[in-house]
């Protein structure tokens, strides 16, 4: 059948009234955060600066942390590392519109990004044999069809970030796993990095720490002002060791690494596990669940001070300061040694706080 002129102009009027839905319509949300809830279910929140709850999205098993889309109400939530599927979840309706699968062989490792516009979702893999690390491919605008794949020049990859420029960065933590069960299998061989790919996937700079310090996983990343990447890193070597377990590299320039005194640092228990800038810059934080801890940094690497809160591990920067979130429940504002409660609800928040860019 022919579409006259006529019936093809009022299909495509039709097609452009539809509304185009924005994060508003999931209430405007400044950040993203999966929590286990008091009857052992789980769900994908989204939260406002202060604390309060926008909209709920049920999952069916724990979620680890995920990505948020730059301007439509969708998200991506990954399985508990390591994991089989992701799911594409629309915040606004509360509906499941993808499921993802790696490639036979492989396994999601919690983490993505959204890169070209929202266009090209960028997801951390490894490959079950032997834990090599890769970049899966998926494009938004074709029902995120999975379009190919990049190495990232590491093992046992986990959180990748994007630069202004699009370049990714990866956390390679350098550890073999047993696919069945995590067990580790590669530990006094293991070498983790910081690996900075084009958005074609050219390897662009690999980043090593000193030999003293291959126990030390290179796992959670931030991005600061300017191009900074901060690194969160989990000790794997001897438990009695007092270790950095924050990074601050710029492309080109030898990596800094910051501790806080001794005995803070010892508090930690060798295990960070989120990191984040506030949105000035000016200050970088680690949270450590197993110590109990934030440390807050400088933008040079100089330690300012430590928050004390049980469980703390969820991060993500404010206009100053930082919003934490526990195993409690609780949702805090920290701003320099000061810290204010903004909620708590009968869940169990995981272990990470996803930052909108919208």
């Amino acid at each position: 059948m022919r579409t006259n002129r006529r019936s093809f102009l009022a299909a495509l009027l039709a097609a452009s009234a539809v509304p185009r839905l924005s994060w508003a319509d999931a209430g405007s949300p400044s950040f993203l955060a999966c929590a286990r809830e008091a009857d052992e279910s789980y769900a994908l929140y989204g939260l406002t600066e202060g604390g309060a709850d926008t909209f709920r999205v049920p999952l069916p098993a724990r979620g680890h942390a995920g990505a948020g889309h730059p301007t439509r109400p969708e998200a991506v939530v990954f399985a508990r590392r390591p994991g089989a599927y992701a799911l594409v979840l629309d915040c606004a309706g509360g509906e499941v519109r993808h499921r993802l699968t790696p490639p036979e062989g492989r396994q999601f490792n919690g983490h993505g990004v959204f890169i070209a516009g929202g266009d090209l979702l960028v997801t951390t893999e490894q490959r079950a044999e032997d834990s090599a690390g890769y970049l899966g491919l998926w494009s938004v605008t074709d029902n995120y069809r999975r379009i190919g794949e990049r190495p990232t020049g590491g093992i046992g990859p986990h959180e990748v970030v994007r630069l202004a420029d699009d370049t990714l960065v990866i956390g390679n933590g350098g550890i073999a796993t047993d696919p069945a069960d995590r067990t580790k299998l590669n530990i006094p061989v293991m070498r983790p990095n910081l690996a900075y790919l084009s958005p074609e996937g050219d390897l662009l700079e690999t980043v090593e720490l000193a030999e003293d310090l291959h126990f030390n996983s290179i796992r959670h990343l931030a991005v600061g002002p300017g191009g900074v990447v901060g690194f969160a890193m989990q000790w794997e070597g001897d438990p009695e060791a007092i270790v950095p377990l924050l990074g601050l590299h710029r492309r080109g320039a030898a990596p800094v690494l910051a501790s806080a005194p001794e005995v803070e640092q010892r508090v930690l228990q060798g295990y960070a596990g989120s990191i984040a800038f506030d949105r000035t810059g000016a200050e970088v934080a680690i949270t450590s669940p197993r110590g109990g801890r934030l440390h807050r940094f400088d933008a040079a690497g100089s330690f300012l001070g430590a928050v004390t809160r049980a469980d703390v591990c969820g991060l993500a920067g404010l206009a100053q300061g930082f919003l934490m979130t526990d195993g409690s429940g609780g949702v805090l504002m920290s701003e320099g040694e000061a810290v204010r409660p903004l909620a708590r609800s009968p869940r169990n928040w995981d272990n990470h706080v996803i930052a909108l860019s919208v």
